[in-house]
């Protein structure tokens, strides 16, 4: 009787040890709403879910594509979508009341993260062999008064073609025009990597970059409203995080093949050939993705520039920290 009791003491004890050694479950992930346009440029974004680097930093991405800015805009400010990646030339837009379109809310918006120059390149019809060119043609942005419109009307100015030499019209995101000046639309537009380079290899003429005209710009940021940050600080740093290691592993030459295989797989117009030119773009040390996450100061500088030099009605834009969360990137990066 004596050793069955000491046996069932035991076996007690050891189910309490057992239980107490299981691991703890692991915590939720916190869902983010996430809308950007569809193209090549979300590599880090498809890296951070191959990787696991999201559910690494606590989050799980909703990621949506969205056909035009307006989309976008209205969606993150009704609170449809929770992060933008996009043009941070769309924030200082709405936030200044320049936007496309009306909103039903007040935008307070900010920047909280920078992601690259936009790649952006002025790309035309193969007959098209000059900007001269364009005189009398139609000329296609996504919207007309925000986003990269006004990158273009410099380019055009600077080039010596006025306002009333083109004809502006809008055909929504950087997908859409792509696949309209395939169709021979419109005679030219601005195309971000890799869309300029999958143009170029279909006989299309690439009339300028405008990096090379503008020096910096910053162009896609990571944005969202104040309220919704100021409740999903974890998240949103946990989205900063990610980001930021993804932004590693592509610059990492191993995870070349890898890199290359995923812009492959989340573009039906992509090709081996235009995977190696896109990932070389995205990797410069120059030119490429920002490594950081950190927004170019400078680069912004000239976005506020362009801004207040053709937006309407007309204000001075001189504080870029209006606009920018430079708090939220020390709490997810202390000490970088």
């Amino acid at each position: 009787m004596k050793l069955f009791m000491l046996t069932a003491v035991l076996f007690l004890v050891g189910l309490g040890t057992a239980a107490q050694t299981q691991p703890a479950p692991a915590p939720a992930l916190r869902t983010v709403n996430v809308i950007t346009f569809g193209g090549g440029v979300n590599l880090p974004i498809f890296v951070a879910q191959r990787q696991g680097f999201f559910a690494k930093h606590g989050v799980e991405i909703n990621l949506r594509y969205t056909p035009s800015s307006v989309y976008l805009m209205t969606g993150l400010m009704e609170g449809r979508f929770d992060i933008a990646s996009a043009a941070i030339d769309n924030l200082v837009a709405y936030q200044e009341g320049q936007g496309e379109a009306p909103t039903k809310v007040t935008p307070d918006l900010v920047a909280f993260m920078g992601l690259e120059n936009g790649f952006l390149n002025l790309v035309a019809l193969p007959e098209v062999k000059s900007v001269a060119d364009l005189r009398g043609k139609d000329v296609a942005v996504d919207a007309l008064t925000t986003g990269f419109a006004f990158v273009l009307h410099e380019m055009m100015a600077r080039a010596g073609v006025n306002e009333s030499d083109v004809k502006y019209v809008r055909a929504g995101g950087t997908p859409l025009r792509y696949a309209a000046l395939l169709e021979r639309k419109f005679a030219a537009t601005l195309l971000s990597t890799p869309f300029d380079l999958q143009a170029e290899a279909k006989g299309f003429t690439r009339l300028g970059n405008a990096t090379d005209l503008l020096g910096a710009y910053q162009g896609r940021a990571a944005f969202a409203m104040r309220g919704w940050l100021k409740d999903n600080e974890a998240a949103a740093i946990g989205f900063m995080r990610a980001i930021r290691e993804a932004m590693e592993w592509i610059y990492d030459p191993q995870n070349r093949d890898i890199a290359e295989a995923l812009l492959v797989a989340n573009d039906r117009d992509m090709t081996s050939a235009l995977a190696k030119k896109t990932y070389d773009m995205f990797v410069d040390k120059k030119g490429g993705l920002y490594r950081d996450g950190k927004i170019d100061m400078d680069g912004f500088k000239v976005v506020l520039a362009l801004r207040a030099k053709y937006g309407q009605p007309k204000k001075d834009l001189n504080d870029p920290m209006k606009y920018i969360d430079l708090e939220l990137y020390r709490k997810a990066f202390p000490g970088k």
